[in-house]
């Protein structure tokens, strides 16, 4: 199997492209090639481009644990710049598909940049999903017991589910000691992605992240996306916000209706090939 690896602020991913005439990878399969030890090393795998009715290009977004994402930022943004340094693309707006709907993306000119059209965030129990007593309702500042600890957290998606815990001051030792217990709470039956979230100012916040299924990352646009929303919803941000993570910044637009724009770099690492001994 060949592979372009790239990042996206310090979250990296493998590009296998169907065109090469590699199969999709099994749960297996994609585990060993993800593993930092015994494979590749990524926090996931993009398999794509293939042909797709519903947009110009069809993506599917593979985890470390061999399970699939709906969406996910960095992924597509990633995934939009590989389309770009195989002429794929140029300049204009093209869509992609993904389990989580259809984007749109954008690569500047000179690749520095992507921007992608991410959707519109809800925050009702039925979409998420989230299992609430009663009739289904938006998750806001609802409590939860995790690890010990009793927190308050706003649930969201963005094509893919989300809770959003605000704090006073976030940190990679907190969200490691809740993340992987919170991600699989039986309240989410789909799993979770986990952000902590601390509001700097009206235009900035800093997230922690927990990943479903690739544990602590060091950015996430989704992730980017579903905790900007939640500092809009709380009245605590304006719709231009710049969200700070351990691994770079991401720049967000969100409207009045909570649609998002993210704007950020992916960077490509290099051209890499998997020895069937490896599997």
């Amino acid at each position: 199997m060949n592979f372009e690896k790239y990042h996206a602020l310090g979250n990296d991913y493998l590009v296998l492209d169907p065109k090469d005439g590699s199969e999709f990878p099994s749960e297996k399969e994609i585990i060993r090639i993800c593993h930092r030890n015994f494979g590749l090393g990524s926090d996931g795998i993009l398999w794509g481009p293939f042909p797709c009715d519903e947009a110009n290009f069809g993506l599917r977004i593979l985890n470390p644990d061999g399970s699939e994402a709906e969406k996910s930022g960095n992924g597509l943004r990633i995934f939009a710049r590989y389309l770009r340094d195989q002429g794929k693309v140029g300049t204009e707006p093209f869509s992609v598909h993904t389990l989580g709907g259809i984007v749109t993306c954008d690569v500047s000119e000179d690749a520095s940049s992507i921007s992608v059209e991410m959707g519109q965030v809800s925050f009702r129990s039925d979409v998420i999903p989230v299992n609430l007593e009663g009739e289904a309702r938006e998750v806001l500042d609802e409590a939860i017991e995790v690890a010990g600890h009793s927190l308050q957290y706003y649930a969201a998606t963005i094509g893919n589910p989300h809770c959003v815990i605000p704090m006073e001051e976030v940190s990679e030792s907190f969200v490691r000691e809740i993340g992987n217990d919170l991600e699989n709470h039986p309240i989410f039956p789909n799993r979770t992605n986990l952000q902590l979230l601390q509001v700097l100012d009206r235009n900035n916040i800093r997230i922690e992240i927990w990943e479903r299924g690739a544990g602590y990352t060091l950015a996430s646009g989704s992730s980017s996306s579903a905790a900007g929303a939640v500092a809009r919803k709380i009245g605590a941000c304006d719709n231009e916000i710049t969200v700070h993570m351990p691994g770079g910044q991401i720049e967000l637009r969100i409207d009045d209706d909570f649609n998002v724009t993210m704007k950020g770099p992916a960077t490509r690492v290099g051209a890499m090939a998997l020895d069937h001994e490896c599997l």
